[in-house]
């Protein structure tokens, strides 16, 4: 009973030694639990008790269990700092690619809005706002047809359907810039839905259909 209470004390003396050890990342290991081993020597000795005949095994015991609990717990450290950096370089990677995919998408609609609103200022650019968001509503009409490519660029410019893109005009007010104030306010308004004109595909100065200003739509 006697050599089981000194064996309790003694792990209790390399418990607190391993808990020293953890807390200090790992560092000193081996120097600092022979530093404890010899303390908790002397503290048994002082009570009197001869453990010279014990505590080798005993050491040994338990500086080989704490040793690989030690290396054991720092694998687990690793590996969880690994998982982590790589988390960090994923999240990274995928903000970038969503930074760059809304900085694309902005790029596409500035770029949509400046072709749609110099057509219209070609088109309709003497006509009242209505007819401006009308010729506007005709090109998104097209777009969402089926019937038609399914982007305004393309609309726009597809062979034999707007004189001015045809012409070499629209590309001239496109690059200069020399749409108006009204052009581009009508042609953000068609792109967020407004429609004066239904489901009108066709414009033009004569004929039939819906009139607004000079233009009929159907």
């Amino acid at each position: 009973m006697r050599y089981n209470q000194k064996r309790r004390i003694l792990l209790t003396a390399y418990a607190a030694a391993v808990s020293s050890v953890l807390m200090t990342g790992f560092t000193s290991m081996a120097a600092e639990v022979r530093t404890d081993t010899s303390k908790a020597n002397i503290e048994i000795q002082s009570f009197g008790w001869n453990l010279s005949g014990n505590t080798g095994g005993i050491c040994g015991e338990v500086f080989g269990d704490t040793k690989e609990t030690v290396e054991e717990a720092h694998e687990a450290y690793l590996v969880k700092m690994e998982e982590e950096r790589k988390a960090a370089e994923e999240a990274k990677r995928l903000a970038e690619e969503q930074a760059a995919a809304q900085a694309a998408a902005e790029a596409k609609a500035a770029a949509d809005t400046e072709l749609l609103a110099a057509l219209i200022f070609c088109e309709a650019g003497n006509q009242p706002y209505e007819g401006q968001v009308a010729v506007g509503a005709v090109v998104m009409n097209r777009v969402r047809s089926g019937s038609y490519p399914n982007s305004i660029s393309e609309v726009i410019y597809q062979s034999g359907q707007f004189t001015p893109a045809m012409t070499g005009w629209l590309d001239s007010v496109l690059s200069s810039g020399g749409y108006t104030d009204s052009a581009r306010q009508a042609a953000q308004d068609a792109l967020a839905g407004s429609n004066p004109v239904g489901d009108c595909l066709y414009f033009s100065t004569g004929g039939y259909g819906m009139q607004i200003g000079d233009h009929y739509f159907h």
